[in-house]
């Protein structure tokens, strides 16, 4: 079973890179898929398991930089195989469409079920949506479930625009001052103001690329994370139930009371030490009053006895 989620995984993940191929030459040119394609297709994922989620795309934006985000429910013997089948397909892809950027599997306790496990992808934007749908069958195949799917986008193609054109005005100015700065009889005070000016020009000339280059990087790669749970790590897309929050809240006092505990137990030599410093000055400085007064009313009583003997 294991072998076939994976080959799986690996065979969409190949369709992936056959779909980004497409402006390669020679060869007839593919027309695009169509409603009914994506129709014939549906019956087929709800064959393979329910919780597969549903088969929409976001809305073909140029400019827009998406983000996508999955949260699968498995049982905890099934997560490794598919976490290693989902990054087997994306190595499949190849260095230049997909890269794993992190990864996490964590057993919690005995591991007698509560595992936690996370998968990040850099992806190229045409094999994104493709890459979501084949790791989401991996993970119905492996009779798991999917417990959400987000899809988050970000329109930097404006931002791209608004910064050539800035950069394109301030050069203009540039060229105005440099022109001005060629002349023999230029004052030089105005001199001076005008090179604090070209000097500020560079400066947003070169932080406004940063930014667009920024910008053309996140149109240039898509982030996706794939995360994984079992036990009391499973993803819940629906509000927490009753349970939840009583244990939530049970771990959270727990956790609070052991810090406490560790703080106090970690203070406690210290301010024991404080204590005694403070208990031993305090005595000192009694025992010096009370030697003052001694030697006060000695001295007061030798005055008396040399006035009477006088």
């Amino acid at each position: 079973m294991r072998r076939v989620v994976c080959f799986a995984a690996l065979g969409l993940a190949t369709g992936c890179g056959q779909q980004a191929d497409r402006q390669s030459p020679p060869g007839p040119r593919q027309s695009p898929p169509t409603m009914e394609t994506r129709d014939t297709a549906a019956p087929t994922a709800a064959r393979e398991g329910r919780g597969a989620g549903p088969d929409i795309s976001p809305t073909a934006a140029p400019g827009v930089a998406f983000n996508y985000r999955y949260a699968f429910r498995l049982p905890a013997e099934r997560i490794e195989e598919v976490q290693e089948s989902h990054a087997a397909g994306c190595e499949a892809l190849g260095p230049n469409r997909c890269r794993i950027t992190g990864m996490l599997y964590r057993v919690v306790g005995d591991g007698d079920g509560d595992i936690e496990a996370r998968l990040s992808f850099r992806l190229d934007p045409v094999l994104a949506r493709r890459f979501g749908r084949a790791a989401v069958q991996a993970v119905t195949r492996a009779e798991g479930q999917l417990a959400e799917s987000e899809i988050t986008g970000e329109d930097v193609g404006t931002g791209i625009q608004h910064a050539g054109r800035d950069i394109a005005q301030m050069r203009v100015e540039m060229a105005e001052i440099e022109r001005q700065l060629g002349r023999g009889d230029l004052p030089p005070d105005e001199r001076a103001r005008l090179e604090d000016q070209l000097r500020e020009l560079q400066r947003a000339i070169a932080g406004t690329q940063a930014g667009r280059e920024e910008a053309q990087d996140m149109l240039a790669t898509t982030p996706m994370t794939i995360s994984y749970g079992s036990g009391q790590y499973v993803p819940r897309s629906g509000p927490p139930t009753l349970r939840d929050s009583l244990a939530r809240s049970l771990d959270g006092f727990l956790g609070g009371a052991s810090l406490l505990l560790i703080i106090l137990l970690t203070l406690l030599p210290w301010a024991l030490l404080i204590g005694l410093v403070w208990w031993l000055a305090a005595a000192g400085r009694r025992r010096w009053f009370a030697g003052r007064q001694r030697a006060a009313a000695v001295a007061a009583g030798a005055a008396e006895d040399r006035s009477e003997s006088s």
